[in-house]
């Protein structure tokens, strides 16, 4: 009987460990997807985002 109560506590642990990631999961699609029309509202640049084309930074290899 000990055993069958284990399982079922692990099961239930495990339940709620699916939970709280789906809802992290969700929160981060959210985050993700406010970004994305931000950067679509703002300057209206690419999804991809604003390239750097700042090149005199560094030199070239030898």
């Amino acid at each position: 009987m000990f055993a069958y109560e284990l399982q079922q506590a692990r099961h239930a642990d495990l339940l709620r460990e699916a939970d709280a990631q789906r809802l992290a999961n969700f929160a981060r699609a959210a985050a993700r997807k406010a970004r994305r029309s931000l950067v679509r509202r703002s300057g209206g640049h690419a999804s991809e985002g604003r390239v750097n084309t700042d090149h005199g930074r560094y030199t070239t290899a030898a």
